[in-house]
């Protein structure tokens, strides 16, 4: 089981898709930690506020067993933030369970691990999803090994079941 989680996210986050993970993990008594570039609070697109536990350059992958990528406009900023993308290359090389879900997969792309996966993601990240050699599907929830992806707020229902899955 998945004991320590690591959620990355920055400003104008869509509120739900990181709220909703946070504090499911949470209820299972699952330790997340957030991370952020800055280590002030960062702010949802409807206004909710969290803060950063840590920052990005601070992070120790090895810490955590599983890394989750909330969507809205924050995945714009986060995926040029190079400790983001040294975190995520390294959930890969290690296979460790990565969930992300509407613009959340633009981070992966960034990162370079996308190629030959099979993922979702919101529909204007689709193409780019595709170019990034990745089979881009139009589903609620695609489950790819190690790799949870979803596309919106409404399939957050079944992302969070097969992510669930995955911290068991």
């Amino acid at each position: 089981m998945a004991k320590k989680v690591l959620m990355i996210s920055a400003d104008m986050f869509e509120d739900v898709e990181l709220l909703a993970p946070l504090y499911r993990l949470k209820e299972e008594g699952i330790q997340v930690t957030l991370a952020s570039m800055g280590s002030g609070a960062i702010k949802g697109k409807h206004g909710y506020e969290v803060k950063p536990d840590v920052t990005l350059r601070d992070v120790k992958p090895g810490d955590y067993d599983m890394l989750v990528l909330p969507g809205g406009k924050a995945p714009a900023s986060v995926r040029k933030d190079e400790d983001a993308l040294r975190v995520v290359r390294h959930f890969f090389e290690k296979n460790k369970p990565v969930a992300a879900i509407c613009h959340g997969p633009q981070i992966l792309i960034s990162a370079g691990v996308m190629k030959g996966r099979t993922a979702t993601s919101y529909k204007s990240v689709q193409k780019e999803l595709a170019d990034a050699g990745a089979n881009a599907k139009d589903r609620e929830v695609v489950v790819d090994g190690n790799l949870v992806t979803s596309r919106q707020p409404s399939d957050i229902p079944a992302f969070l079941r097969e992510l669930m899955k995955k911290v068991r």
